[in-house]
């Protein structure tokens, strides 16, 4: 089993490109925000911690953790603090539950790829874990308009969110293989079949 990290920027098509890899080889695909969500349930060492660093009324009428809530609470520009602290809550759980899962296919010899989608991938120190990490980028203003369509973000929160994030050198830097994802489908699909072949440079 092949253990793959992929990463971009917002708006780069991450969610495209795995919908392509999905179709294409017998794999297991994680997304750690979904598993995020896992580790902050109810009874989770995560969902005691978050309670205790925000307060209860993150909380919703069925006593879980209301996303829209933490989020309006810890996405303050103005208070990075706050969002580091409930990363180094929340990271370090959601790697350990990938591993988790991670040994549990390789006993299984269930999937042939496991991929990993991750926000913070790099930072995160998925490169342990990882045989390649794989970067989806596209160009800034192609991800901008991708924004504002799918998200309706404004301009500013677009300007907010990359600015936020790795510029594309970093991301060439610390990736192994670059999917280049501007629009073009048969391309893209082009790409990643390459990659699962193994049979590529480092750019397609």
């Amino acid at each position: 089993m092949k253990i793959i990290g992929i990463t971009g920027g917002v708006g780069a098509g991450k969610s495209t490109v795995l919908d392509i890899i999905r179709d294409s080889c017998n794999c297991l695909i994680i997304i750690a925000d979904k598993a995020a969500h896992e580790v902050e349930r109810k009874g989770q060492k995560c969902y005691e911690e978050l309670i205790e660093l925000l307060g209860d009324d993150i909380l919703g009428t069925d006593g879980e953790i209301d996303k829209k809530a933490m989020a309006s609470r810890i996405f303050d520009k103005d208070n990075r603090e706050l969002l580091n602290r409930v990363n180094a809550i929340v990271h370090p759980r959601v790697k350990e539950y990938i591993l988790g899962i991670i040994d549990e296919h390789r006993r299984s010899g269930d999937v042939d790829w496991l991929f990993i989608e991750a926000a913070l991938l790099i930072e995160d120190g998925y490169r342990d874990i990882c045989d390649e990490l794989w970067y989806v980028y596209a160009d800034e203003e192609v991800r901008a308009d991708r924004l504002r369509v799918s998200r309706g973000y404004s301009d500013e929160k677009i300007r907010d969110i990359m600015g936020s994030q790795k510029d594309d050198a970093e991301f060439r830097a610390a990736c192994d293989r670059v999917i280049v994802n501007n629009g073009d489908m048969e391309a893209t699909t082009r790409t990643v079949e390459r990659l699962l072949r193994q049979d590529v440079s480092s750019e397609i």
